[in-house]
């Protein structure tokens, strides 16, 4: 579950005041919004890495507000995917698990897992500048998803996929997301997406956070 009750941010001259909402464990909630309305910056507070003047962050039944990042459960993909040009696919894959001191045969195990779920065998030696946008997409998922955090939060993950490659990846991220069962938080402009992926909706418009349908 993530739930986020009377949430307030203050970036320069940008504030959102009083931000609240649920997504019940194990769904895939979507959450809306025009450029600059303050998407981003949420995740970022979910995540830990924006600080809050007020409010609370629950994920999973644990209140973390005042917890750093690492200590949140929380596999983040931002939306510049921040993959290290100098790392092969295979150590993207386990760097999460080499940073959390994970038993060597463990990780390795847990690579070979992420490698055949998200279907990159044939990648796996590769750095970053060799693969194509989907490639990279689906390496920024699997190191988000290396150390099974209970809860995925997604940063305009599909905005640069031209429009087969993001018809795959909807399929990709709804068959991960059952597998895996972790709860999933989806910031998009794109009612596309929200149809194709959302188990709940969320519209953000001028500081003003609403559920919507799915279908409308």
């Amino acid at each position: 579950m993530i739930a986020v009750d009377g949430l307030s941010l203050k970036m320069g001259a940008f504030a959102v005041e009083g931000v609240s909402f649920t997504a019940g464990t194990g769904e895939y909630a979507v959450l809306m919004g025009r450029t600059g309305c303050g998407k981003t910056s949420l995740l970022e507070a979910i995540c830990g890495l924006k600080p809050v003047r007020g409010g609370r962050v629950r994920l999973l039944g644990r209140d973390v507000t005042d917890l750093p990042p690492a200590d949140r459960g929380v596999g983040y993909v931002p939306q510049d995917l921040a993959l290290f040009p100098t790392m092969t696919v295979r150590e993207h894959l386990g760097f999460a698990l080499e940073v959390r001191r994970w038993d060597a045969t463990l990780a390795a195990r847990r690579v070979e897992e992420l490698t055949e779920l998200l279907g990159l065998g044939h990648l796996l030696d590769r750095r970053p500048p060799g693969l194509s946008g989907g490639e990279a997409q689906r390496v920024a998922l699997g190191r988000a998803l290396a150390f099974r955090p209970g809860v995925l939060l997604l940063d305009e993950p599909l905005s640069a996929l031209d429009e087969d490659t993001r018809a795959g990846m909807y399929e990709l991220l709804r068959s991960v997301q059952r597998q895996t069962g972790v709860t999933t938080l989806h910031v998009t402009h794109s009612r596309a997406e929200a149809r194709a992926l959302a188990d709940r909706l969320f519209v953000f418009d001028k500081g003003v956070l609403r559920e919507s349908s799915v279908d409308t």
